[in-house]
C-alpha cells in the first residue's frame, strides 16, 4: 500500500489532499519565544527544550513549569495553515499580518499537515517529542495584528496547537518534524 492511497490523507478545506499520519515529514521553519506576556518575539535558529520549562528562556513554558500546568508549555502553527489564514484577510490587513511570528506561536513547522486530535505526538530533529494538548484558539489579540484575523485563524485548528513537551532536546531551524505513532 502506497503513501498516496486514500486512507493516508486528510482534506483541507480547499478539497486539496494533504499527508498526515504516515511518518512522511516536513521541517521546523520558525522558532520564537518572549521571555514575558505580550513581549516582543524573538526569533532564533536553535532552542533548547525541557519538560520542565518548555522552550528555553520562553515565559509560556516556565509559567506551566510554576504551576505543574502543561497545557500551554509550547505553541505550534503550520505555515500553511497561517497562509490559508491570511488569504482570508483583506489587503490592508494582510500587510500587517504576514509575518508568522505575529501569531505569538513558539514553533513553525511545514510541509506536514498534522493531524486534528489531541494526544498526537509530534517528533521534531532526533530528540525533542511532544504531545498535542488542544487546539491554539485564538484570542482577542489577533484583531490588534489585523482585522479578520482572529476569525480567519479558528477554522480547522488554524491557529495552530498547543503541545507539552514529552522527551527534552535541542531543536534548530530545518529539523525534520513528524508525527510518532
Amino acid at each position: 500500500m502506497g503513501l498516496l492511497q486514500s486512507h493516508d490523507r486528510h482534506r483541507r478545506g480547499d478539497g486539496k489532499a494533504a499527508l498526515i499520519g504516515t511518518g512522511v515529514g516536513g521541517r521546523l521553519a520558525g522558532i520564537g519565544r518572549r521571555s514575558r506576556p505580550h513581549g516582543e518575539i524573538e526569533l532564533i535558529d536553535h532552542v533548547h527544550v525541557s519538560r520542565t520549562h518548555g522552550v528555553a528562556q520562553d515565559f509560556r513554558g516556565a509559567l506551566a513549569a510554576s504551576k505543574g500546568n502543561y497545557r500551554r508549555q509550547v505553541s505550534l502553527i503550520e505555515a500553511e495553515s497561517w497562509a490559508e489564514a491570511l488569504a482570508d484577510l483583506s489587503q490592508a490587513a494582510l500587510h500587517s499580518a504576514e509575518p508568522w511570528w505575529r501569531r505569538r506561536a513558539n514553533l513553525l513547522v511545514e510541509g506536514i499537515r498534522l493531524p486534528r486530535a489531541e494526544g498526537t505526538r509530534i517528533r521534531i530533529g532526533a530528540g525533542c517529542l511532544f504531545e498535542v494538548i488542544t487546539e491554539c484558539n485564538p484570542c482577542h489579540r489577533m484583531e490588534e495584528v489585523a482585522p479578520g484575523l482572529k476569525a480567519a485563524l479558528t477554522p480547522g485548528w488554524r491557529g495552530g496547537f498547543l503541545l507539552r513537551v514529552l522527551e527534552d532536546g535541542e531543536i534548530a531551524i530545518g529539523n525534520e518534524v513528524r508525527i510518532e505513532p
